[in-house]
């Protein structure tokens, strides 16, 4: 067998480009990172997200940025509404309201409201007669949460339709909740120091409850209705006024009013 020998050079030509490998697995994670970009924090991935329209309000989608605050920041709104000359008093919620808080306030405060006045009852009862079986009324629960929600969504959400009539459009419904929600903060430790068996310092709690909340309701709302019509801003002052006050007599009377009844059977003189 005869063999040929062949000149071979010592390396091959390379084209214009030349001749190179190239990974695309970085490339391919980069795409698959920025696709789903709340892998990494626990969320459920968003796929298809970009080809999605804006939801609507009746989806769950609408109102999920309303929910996503974390806790510290809601307890500092919640702490915040109870020292009205702290520098950021009227500042914590510039960053842009939540229904997150409000609603956990709004919940809180009906659990607090009816365990609180159960608990002063029976105590009461104790003391009055201390053989005698108290019942508690699971009614006042139902109660407790009507008057809440009714008062912490339905005047704000009347009010903002109020002023949308007015053409007042810089206020959204999710700032006027979040205010609202977060105003009421304040009744639930004074709720609990309502078990007190003292009229006064009940009486004394409530006033102080009805300014506080009042005054960060004032602090938050004057601004926006100082921009509608005078005659239509009285009107609405004095409405959010009363309702105001209609809700501090309303817990005072419902969840705060127990007394001591002494048994003055025997023929004891009761002026003694």
């Amino acid at each position: 067998m005869a063999y040929v020998a062949v000149d071979a050079d010592e390396h091959l030509e390379e084209g214009p480009e030349g001749l190179e490998f190239k990974s695309f697995l970085g490339a391919t994670n980069a795409r698959t990172q920025s696709a789903s970009p709340n892998v990494d924090r626990g969320y459920l991935t968003d796929h298809g997200a970009s080809s999605k329209g804006p939801s609507g309000f009746w989806t769950v989608e609408y109102y999920q940025p309303y929910f996503d605050v974390d806790t510290s920041t809601v307890l500092k709104r919640c702490y915040s509404t109870l020292l009205p000359f702290s520098p950021s008093y009227l500042t914590t919620l510039s960053s842009g309201c939540d229904l997150y808080g409000p609603f956990w306030v709004s919940t809180t405060l009906i659990l607090a409201l009816f365990l609180s006045s159960s608990l002063a009852a029976s105590i009461s009862k104790f003391l009055s007669a201390p053989n005698t079986q108290y019942d508690y009324n699971f009614g006042l629960l139902g109660l407790a949460a009507t008057i809440v929600y009714t008062y912490n969504f339905g005047v704000p959400l009347a009010l903002w339709l109020a002023l949308r009539y007015l053409g007042v459009g810089e206020w959204g419904i999710v700032d006027a909740l979040g205010v609202w929600g977060y105003a009421q903060f304040v009744w639930i430790p004074v709720s609990v120091l309502c078990v007190i068996p003292e009229s006064i310092t009940r009486w004394v709690l409530v006033v102080v409850a009805f300014c506080l909340s009042g005054y960060y309701l004032a602090a938050n709302v004057y601004p926006i209705l100082s921009s509608a019509d005078a005659k239509a801003t009285r009107l609405l002052i004095i409405a959010v006024a009363a309702l105001h006050a209609g809700l501090a007599l309303t817990f005072k009377v419902l969840f705060f009013s127990y007394y001591v009844v002494r048994d003055l059977s025997g023929g004891s003189d009761p002026l003694r």
